[in-house]
């Protein structure tokens, strides 16, 4: 009986459903599939090739892109190492407390996924110019945002912040509060057991939902165009330069800047789904 039950588990074409057979949703998946994302995505490859080799690899290495996806990349790091911690709290302190207005914060938390990218951004240049509620503050200490690269480290931040704290949240709620108390008894100090007890529970959906962020900020558009004044090698980032060259007609190199976008987020999708993978094994084995 331990043996069978041990066995693994083999693959099967006909499972007990709700919902219609293995034939014909599998078939619907692949279809929608391939119209929403495969064909998109095809089609830009496509545009891409036809321009040869060699003139992409000068579209590719242009000096303006080169300095677009430098500061893409900066910026995305800086939002998705500030989420990383920020997240953690977040999501520490809609587990583990119960207080008034838990229910909308944690609502909140979701917000940048309703919130048009757009509006995001005109509502964070209006807060943050020296004329703003915040920014008004900021800049009589000499500190300034809109048009800098402050402002698009926080656009970038409001954007992907779900994106860590929905990875990390329920993990903490599976994690029982019952080994910190054990970890205490024994005399471990507070840090200790965060660093021994709890870090080691979360850092796999940590490590990916910051993964997913840093992917996030890196396409971020509406959010950032409003705020960041858009100067070239200064506060241009790749997916604005991509929308410069379409408006100039330029359809060769948006298409190069979209295949170089496209090629680094797939990176980023790969190394997230080794993170979960290793996340899922992980649990799997305790």
């Amino acid at each position: 009986m331990g043996e069978a039950a041990a066995a693994p588990r083999r693959w099967r074409w006909k499972e007990p459903s709700v919902i219609p057979g293995f034939g014909l949703t599998f078939g619907f998946a692949v279809f929608y599939l391939s119209v929403i994302v495969l064909i998109p995505l095809a089609g830009l490859g496509w545009r891409s090739a036809s321009l040869g080799w060699a003139e992409f690899w000068r579209l590719a290495t242009d000096p303006r892109l080169i300095g677009a996806l430098r500061t893409s990349f900066w910026t995305a790091g800086a939002a998705a190492a500030i989420n990383a911690v920020f997240g953690v709290l977040l999501a520490w302190v809609l587990v583990r407390y119960r207080f008034p207005g838990r229910r909308i914060v944690d609502a909140a938390v979701d917000l940048p996924f309703a919130l048009p990218t757009a509006v995001a951004g005109i509502s964070l240049t209006a807060l943050y110019s020296a004329n703003g509620w915040f920014g008004a503050p900021l800049a009589g200490a000499g500190i300034e945002l809109v048009y800098t690269l402050g402002g698009v480290i926080l656009a970038m931040t409001f954007t992907s912040i779900p994106f860590v704290v929905r990875a990390i949240q329920p993990v903490l709620e599976d994690l029982d509060p019952a080994l910190e108390q054990a970890a205490m008894t024994l005399g471990a100090r507070p840090f200790a057991i965060f660093r021994r007890v709890v870090l080691p529970a979360i850092l796999p959906a940590w490590l990916a939902g910051s993964t997913v962020a840093f992917a996030r900020s890196l396409g971020e558009f509406g959010a950032v165009v409003f705020i960041a004044g858009n100067l070239p090698f200064k506060t241009e980032i790749a997916a604005l330069l991509a929308f410069i060259r379409l408006e100039e007609y330029d359809y060769q190199g948006a298409a190069a800047i979209a295949l170089v976008l496209l090629l680094f987020a797939l990176i980023l999708l790969v190394v997230s789904n080794l993170i979960q993978f290793r996340a899922a094994r992980h649990l799997e084995a305790r």
